[in-house]
């Protein structure tokens, strides 16, 4: 089975909201083993409406719309969607207007006759009460596609989907089953990745595919399998995953969308009882946010330093000035001082230091922006790291964020 949807409302087109309702119902239509093909934002406009509908019955069995439902004249999606049906005839749901009356009720608002227009639907139409908003859904079934109508709204949407939308559809049609399982890696790029497990991927059975998702220092790599034999399915991916963990189990880091590295790191520093400080410029405290963002990271972060200029880093760190004067701020000798004198302040086990030029401009100093000097300092010494992430200022600050992470994990690792 495969669905489509389309979002209506020149609000997505602008920039003025985002739509997160398409990937809330992709999510969703996904688990229950339908798979969304497209997904398409259109303006209100009833040309575009009816053009996007006829296009989207000849590509797909299930048809998700979204958007334009309230009762004021810029919502034109019901009136459009009765003639796309040719329906001329109209519905009056008492019980709508019933629940219309009681949620303005509570808020004390009187309901008007605008509002009353909202219990009116296509005769075509099967109606899906909103436990959650005055607009009903609507369903319709012609020539073997289902469409759905539902608010934008997106509690309102939500709730039509958990309790209308997904058990008419699971009762409707033989569903497949459809699994995601992703690998979550650090340190290595795409196409290294992919040359490295070039056989393995070649090996892969038929239904199931590989996707590379690569961000910011790490690439997910997500296994997807569809078919109708839900243990075959379970056994080859188990198989296909611990066959690639035998492969590159130096950069992987974890299982599953949840399993970041800094939830790794944590974990790593925990089970070993040992502790963390930080001593960043460029990132101003990202480092220290990623890791505090972990439930339980007070077990092993002590804390850290954001000493964005050089006078602070004299102040609170105690970096040399004549380092300083004769080096720069964005040099090894002061990322190697801001990790060691981080270490001794806070007497952690570990201290991440981070000096650059994350950009537009250079603060004085010959580094182009973009390079990056990590320190790692332990008990027995310190060690820095130089990079070059380029641009932009955005891309810089999580490339350092993640490296500084990933290279905190290999030091654990090796002293495993």
């Amino acid at each position: 089975m495969n669905a489509e949807i389309i979002t209506i409302g020149d609000e997505i087109l602008i920039g003025q909201i985002v739509d997160t309702n398409s990937q809330f119902i992709g999510t969703e239509l996904n688990k229950i083993g339908v798979s969304v093909y497209q997904i398409t934002s259109i303006q209100d406009e009833e040309q575009h409406i009816l053009n996007a509908l006829q296009e989207a019955q000849g590509r797909a069995d299930i048809v998700i719309i979204t958007g334009g439902l309230g009762p004021t004249k810029d919502d034109i999606t019901k009136k459009t969607i009765a003639k796309y049906f040719k329906d001329e005839a109209w519905t009056d749901y008492p019980e709508v207007y019933e629940n219309i009356k009681r949620l303005f009720k509570r808020v004390n608002h009187p309901v008007n006759d605008v509002q009353k227009y909202q219990a009116i639907l296509p005769s075509k139409a099967t109606l899906l009460p909103n436990r959650f908003g005055t607009a009903p859904g609507m369903w319709f079934y012609e020539d073997s596609t289902v469409f759905v109508s539902m608010p934008g709204v997106p509690y309102e949407m939500k709730g039509l989907m958990e309790y209308e939308v997904l058990p008419r559809i699971q009762e409707q049609f033989q569903l497949p089953h459809i699994m995601h399982k992703t690998i979550i890696t650090y340190g290595q790029g795409e196409s290294v990745i992919a040359e490295r497990i070039e056989t393995w991927e070649n090996e892969l059975p038929d239904f199931i595919k590989l996707a590379y998702l690569p961000s910011f220092g790490k690439v997910r790599l997500r296994l997807s399998a569809k078919g109708t034999n839900k243990q075959l399915m379970e056994d080859a991916l188990a198989e296909r995953i611990a066959a690639l963990q035998l492969l590159i189990p130096e950069i992987i880091t974890g299982l599953g969308d949840e399993e970041t590295i800094e939830k790794a790191v944590g974990k790593l520093l925990a089970n070993k009882g040992k502790t963390l400080c930080t001593a960043e410029s460029l990132t101003g405290g990202q480092i220290a946010s990623t890791l505090v963002s972990v439930p339980g990271a007070s077990a092993y972060f002590k804390g850290g330093f954001v000493t964005y200029t050089a006078q602070m880093k004299e102040d609170l760190l105690g970096v040399d000035t004549a380092v300083i004067e004769k080096n720069s701020v964005v040099s090894e000798p002061v990322a190697a001082q801001m990790a060691v004198n981080a270490r001794e302040k806070t007497n952690a086990d570990y201290a991440i230091s981070v000096t650059g030029n994350a950009g537009p401009t250079t603060d004085n100093n010959d580094k182009s922006v973009g390079v990056v000097f990590i320190g790692l300092a332990t008990k027995s010494g310190v060690k820095v790291q130089e990079f070059n992430f380029g641009q932009p200022r955005h891309k810089v600050i999580n490339r350092t964020v993640n490296k500084s992470l990933e290279i905190l994990q290999e030091e654990i690792l090796k002293n495993n």
